[in-house]
């Protein structure tokens, strides 16, 4: 048994997020539950992309945004503002870069620096889409960020606040595709 707690302890020292219940990391907790180990619940953690467009950047909506993910308890992991080149554009939208639209898209996403966000929490992906509502503003409920802040108009589906991963690939994709090494951090 004391094997097995050292290995633990070991384990959960270098476990790169150490959830804390009433102020006490797992790793105390270990040795706190009638002196058997304690492992906590296993969670399913994600690390996600949101990029805050040029509508989210031009109207000041950032902190609003920002502080309804923190509020989910997410975690920033990486943050930083940027200029999107047309190389990084075509890449991300490669699924459209042949539509007519393209364009438009392209000189929208361009009007402004846009913000990358890194977010990591339970599950996510999934939740941080919850959050933002369908892509088109005009039909997203009141209540979800992009009913609060998207635009209304025939740009509802471009002018949406923001972009997020819709899945752990893409996630991942992404995530190389707008940090470079060392700009995504653990703490």
């Amino acid at each position: 048994m004391l094997h097995l707690r050292q290995a633990l302890v070991a384990a959960c020292k270098k476990a790169p997020y150490r959830p804390i219940v009433n102020g006490v990391s797992c790793c105390k907790r270990l040795a706190q539950v009638g002196g058997r180990p304690y492992l906590p619940p296993v969670m399913n953690l994600e690390t996600t992309l949101i990029l805050f467009k040029p509508d989210a950047v031009a109207k000041n909506l950032t902190g609003q945004v920002l502080a309804r993910f923190q509020g989910e308890g997410f975690l920033i992991r990486g943050m930083k503002m940027m200029h999107l080149s047309d190389e990084i554009l075509a890449e991300h939208y490669s699924h459209i870069a042949d539509k007519p639209f393209f364009p438009a898209v392209r000189g929208f996403m361009q009007e402004t620096p846009v913000i990358a966000l890194a977010l990591e929490g339970e599950n996510v992906i999934s939740r941080v889409r919850d959050l933002l509502g369908p892509t088109d503003s005009s039909v997203a409920p009141a209540g979800t960020i992009r009913g609060d802040f998207g635009f209304k108009d025939a740009d509802a589906k471009m002018r949406n606040v923001c972009h997020a991963s819709d899945s752990p690939e893409a996630a991942a994709d992404e995530l190389k595709r707008f940090f470079n090494e060392g700009e995504i951090f653990s703490y």
